[in-house]
Formats: C-alpha cells, sequence, structure tokens
C-alpha cells in the first residue's frame, strides 16, 4: 500500500505535473467539465470516480467508502454538518447530494489550490446553495463556527483531513460544545494511513460509542476501514 502511494502521489504525479504544466486537481476538474453533466451531483460523483480509478490516483473518499459515507448521511438526516478536509470537493457534493431542503454543509480545507478546485467543483454540481467552503485551518475554524458561522451544534462530521488532526479537533469540538447527544462522526483511512491515536480515543471514551467498518483504500485494494463515532453526551 505504501509503495504505491509513493508511485502514484509522489513520483508519477510530479512527472505527469511536469509535463503536463498543471496540477492533478486541475486535471481531474477539467476532466469533470468536460464529462460530467452540470448541476447533477451524481453524475459529478461518478466522473471523478470514473477519472481516479481509471486515470490517476487521488485521495477522494472514493465509491466502496462512499457508499458507507451515503448510508451513514442518510441514516444520521443531518440539518447541519460538518466536513474536515474538503480536497477537490468530491465528498462535499457526495454529501450535499443527499441533504434534506434547507441544510447545510460546511466544509473546511487549508490548501488554497485544492480550496479553489472544490469551489468550482461544488458550483458545477449545482451543489452551492447547500455547500460552504471554509479556507483555513481546522482548529481556527471550529473555533469560529458558533459566533461566525451560527453553528449551535453539529449532527455529522465527517474527519477526512490531517490524521494526526482527528483526535485534537475531535476534543476541540466537545470543548467548543459543538457535539449534541446523537451527533455522528464519521472517521476516513483509520486503517491506512491510519489513525491510531483517534482510535484510542473514541473507543475508550465514555462519551462515545463506536462501529467500525472495514473497506479498502480508495481505488485500490489496500486494506482500509472508517470508524463512526456517536457522541454520548
Amino acid at each position: 500500500g505504501t509503495a504505491a502511494l509513493i508511485w502514484n502521489e509522489i513520483i508519477r504525479e510530479k512527472v505527469t505535473n511536469f509535463i503536463m504544466n498543471q496540477s492533478k486537481e486541475q486535471r481531474i476538474l477539467n476532466f469533470v467539465l468536460q464529462n460530467a453533466v452540470r448541476g447533477d451531483p451524481y453524475s459529478v460523483v461518478d466522473t471523478i470516480d470514473k477519472y481516479c480509478s481509471q486515470k490517476e490516483w487521488a485521495m477522494n473518499v472514493g465509491d466502496e467508502k462512499g457508499r458507507i459515507l451515503d448510508k451513514t448521511v442518510e441514516e444520521t438526516n443531518p440539518s447541519i454538518a460538518l466536513e474536515l478536509g474538503t480536497y477537490c470537493g468530491y465528498s462535499a457534493v457526495r454529501i450535499s447530494r443527499l441533504l434534506k431542503a434547507g441544510a447545510r454543509l460546511l466544509t473546511v480545507e487549508f490548501n488554497p489550490e485544492f480550496a479553489a478546485i472544490a469551489k468550482q467543483m461544488i458550483e458545477f454540481a449545482g451543489v452551492q446553495d447547500k455547500v460552504k467552503l471554509l479556507e483555513g485551518p481546522s482548529e481556527e475554524i471550529i473555533r469560529q463556527l458558533k459566533k461566525k458561522y451560527e453553528v449551535d451544534t453539529l449532527d455529522f462530521v465527517f474527519l477526512d483531513h490531517w490524521k494526526d488532526r482527528y483526535t485534537p479537533d475531535t476534543i476541540l469540538l466537545q470543548e467548543c460544545n459543538l457535539l449534541r447527544k446523537g451527533t455522528v462522526l464519521l472517521a476516513d483511512n483509520v486503517i491506512f494511513p491510519g489513525a491510531p491515536d483517534f482510535l484510542n480515543y473514541v473507543r475508550n471514551s465514555p462519551h462515545f460509542q463506536c462501529t467500525n467498518y472495514p473497506s479498502h483504500l480508495e481505488y485500490m485494494q489496500v486494506e482500509d476501514a472508517m470508524e463512526k463515532a456517536v457522541f454520548l453526551g
């Protein structure tokens, strides 16, 4: 798994970026703009999956784990959701296409280049009315959610950013009183590349009830899993 990631993420991607004079993320966006149906989030999700499974690997949640994400969102039926780690906007589009009328998703991205791509992806998918993209470090934005973004408590949180931020950001969400009884946290990549600190924290906390969903790394046969942690108050 590690060798495959090094090949896809470092060697192959750098060579392709140099030859084509553009980033992989820009290539994914261009493929969507040329091949997906504008205003159709299902088409956008399917087109990104097609590109990343057939042309270039990318760190979206992907189709297999995406179905676990879909099921969790449908069961939670959130009015207000938070995503940590937007990347190209794949999961923001995937989540928002399942949100009920009037519900909103706040998605946080630290990398300005990724945020610029995601903004275009979200608008092309036609879900910009449901999704608000927030740029900056997750720990700063979490602290601003109540006052600046008028969030009382969150119904659903998707963790898919830096793995070493999973635990401190979960603790911060608790400290800022952003979790209510029944808030659902879903964390990606808990086996590969892995988030052992997070698993140790939520599984041993009396405040969370956990469920593990074994799966595979996006677009690969490398073992991975998602962890659902329901806040008990």
